[in-house]
This record gives C-alpha cells, structure tokens and sequence, in this order.
C-alpha cells in the first residue's frame, strides 16, 4: 500500500487544519492553562468537534458515526498536534471508541458508541499504575461477590480521568487474566484526582476502594480482556504517533520561518551552513516519522491483529522526531526560545508527555525486538 494519503484523506487533512487553527489554537490552550480552567478543555470547541462528525470517526455508520479507519482518526491527531489541542478526543474517540468496538457485545455496542459519537459521553481507558507503562502488570483487581465484582486499586495517568463519564478499567480478574469493567465516574468508591500535566493537558490518579460492581458492568466476556485490550492499546499509541508528528511539523515549520527572518551579524541566520544541515537532518527525521505513522494506521486498518510491529516501529520513531524537532526548536531560536512568550516550549512539553503515553521510544524499541525473537 502506498505511504501516501488518498483524494479524500487529503480533503480531510485540509479541512481539519483550517477547522483547528481557527477554533482550537495555541492561544486557547494558552488560556486555559492561565486560568486554571476546571476542565481542561474547551467545552464549546468539543461541541464543535462534535457537530464536525470528528467525535463518531471510527463509530461505524450504524451506531451514529462516520464509520472511517485510523488513518483519517490519524489525519485528526496530526491536526490537533499542530495546534496543541486539549480536548478529550484521543482518550475518547480513538482509546475507549476501540476498545469497546473490539471487546463489547453487541448491546453494549449499540449502547455506548452512538453516545460517544455524539460527543455526548466521554470515556477514557485507565490502565497504568506505574511511573512508566506497563500493560502487563496490573494489580487492580476484581473479586467476584454474590452480586458481581468489588472492585479495588489505584490507576495514574488517566487520560482526561477527571472529565470522563465513563471509565474502562483494566482490572485482574485471575492469576493471568484480564477484564475490562465499565465504570461510571460517579460511582461510590471511586475517588478522581486531577493531575496538572506539565503540557497543560488533563490526565487523573484515580483510586478504587470496594467499588461494588454488577455483572452487567463487565465489558464482553469475562477474564478475556487481554486480547482486545492489546489491540486497543496500539490503535492509540497510533493516534499519539500521529499527533507526535503534528508536533514535530509544527514546529519544524515555525523554526525554518524564524531562520528566514532573525538576522545576525547583519546575515539571516538561515544562511548559516551548520543551521541548514541541522534543518535538513531534522526534516529527513520527520519524513521517517510520517512514513512510519502512516504505515502503522493502514496496519491497523488492514488487520489490527498484525498491526504490532508497525505500531512499535511508529511510536519508537516519532517519539525520537518530535523529540529532536523541539529540542532543535528551542536551540534554533535562541534565548527566546527558553521563554514562554514563544510557543516552542508549549510543543516540548507537549512532546515529553507524548512520548511516555502507552509507552516511550524504549519501551517500543524493546518490543519490536521481543516481536522479531531478539
């Protein structure tokens, strides 16, 4: 398959930038950081999202939605990562959107994913406990009682936790298996605490002490949640590939403009040789990082259970291109660039958190080598 977009996907990708530059820029997330907004996000830009269609991109048409692939949710990302968006769109629409499409049955299809098309409910996966991710080492637990399940253990780094109706959590359920319960944000027992991210996005610690659980609470089938969980893991370590590479663009583009204007020593700096050789290798890395993004969202898209290489490979590399593309931003502009007047510092914290989101360059370099019998 070619690494290109198609017409339509070209169409998609023009009509979101224009879309997000003039209704969720930077200086948006900039106010909302300043003010301490409650929620962390711009309720009016979500409804907008909404009434774009962009909240139902991977529903299928007959649940309420657009019935699209990851490669246009990933055209999406791409967007929202030039812009630095805050919305609950990658935890809702593209985590919890696939999870509940590849673990939930039938009803439970037909009840959720038309609400979270709407943008009406927002949902978010909460499954790491650790500093780092590890999928596999889940203490949460679940004890099954004579009316379900009780529910306890602690989840950080919950993505947009504190604003979601709907939390997913992935819970033991055995010595191996894993169950993904759907639990409402409102139930007793479980008690939400917002963290302020580095990046000025939303995440949550969220604890679970005795939550009491019907058996109508269990998404699909029972100490079965692992395989459908993998791969809805990797649909979004997609989505954050691709928003990495909005980053990376992003500022690449606002860098190569600033070379072009600063003057020094009476010369634009963009003349200097050492300053276009770096600009080079850092526009060579981001077309590394498209090619590897956009292979892994047709992977998926083709057959997610085959898609885990490319998506290692895709996550591996646009965490290092992002993380070059800031780290060059701010050296290239200078003094200014360490200032928060400029944006640059906005896109490297963006970045950082990025690059730790179900796991960092490392932890996929070391499972692409697990994969490949190493």
């Amino acid at each position: 398959m070619a690494l290109i977009l198609t017409e339509e996907q070209t169409m998609l990708r023009d009509s979101t930038r224009a879309f997000m530059a003039d209704n969720a820029p930077i200086t948006q997330l900039r106010k909302l950081r300043d003010t301490n907004d409650a929620d962390g996000y711009s309720k009016p830009v979500w409804a907008n999202f909404a009434d774009m269609g962009f909240t139902g991109v991977l529903v299928p048409e007959a649940q309420g939605g657009l019935g699209l692939g990851m490669v246009e949710a990933g055209v999406v990302m791409e967007q929202i990562g030039h812009q630095l968006t805050a919305s609950p769109f990658l935890a809702s629409s593209i985590v919890a959107v696939s999870l509940i499409r590849q673990a939930g049955t039938a009803a439970q299809r037909d009840h959720w994913l038309p609400k979270l098309a709407s943008g009406a409910t927002i949902a978010t996966l909460a499954i790491d406990e650790h500093r780092k991710h590890q999928p596999d080492r889940i203490a949460c637990k679940a004890e099954k009682t004579a009316a379900g399940f009780t529910l306890d253990g602690q989840k950080t780094f919950v993505i947009d936790g504190h604003v979601a109706d709907l939390l997913l959590v992935a819970a033991s359920t055995s010595e191996k298996g894993i169950t993904i319960f759907m639990v409402p944000s409102t139930t007793q027992g479980v008690a939400i605490e917002r963290v302020a991210m580095v990046d000025s996005h939303n995440a949550a610690r969220i604890t679970f002490t005795g939550v009491s659980l019907g058996h109508d609470a269990v998404l699909g089938v029972f100490d079965a949640g692992a395989a459908p969980l993998a791969l809805a893991l990797d649909a979004g370590r997609a989505a954050a590939s691709a928003e990495l590479l909005g980053v990376a663009d992003e500022v690449f583009e606002r860098t190569t403009a600033y070379l072009r204007q600063r003057k020094q020593f009476g010369r634009l700096i963009g003349e200097f040789q050492a300053l276009q050789h770096r600009a080079a290798e850092l526009y060579f890395a981001i077309e590394m990082a498209r090619a590897a993004v956009l292979k892994a969202l047709q992977a998926i898209d083709t057959d997610p259970t085959t898609a885990s290489e490319a998506v290692a490979v895709a996550k591996a590399r646009a965490g290092t291109s992002a993380t070059l593309a800031v780290q060059e931003g701010v050296q290239m502009h200078g003094g200014m660039g360490m200032t928060d007047e400029f944006d640059i510092g906005f896109f490297m914290k963006r970045a950082r958190v990025l690059q730790e989101y179900l796991g960092d360059s490392g932890f996929h370099g070391d499972r692409l080598a697990k994969m490949r019998g190493y």
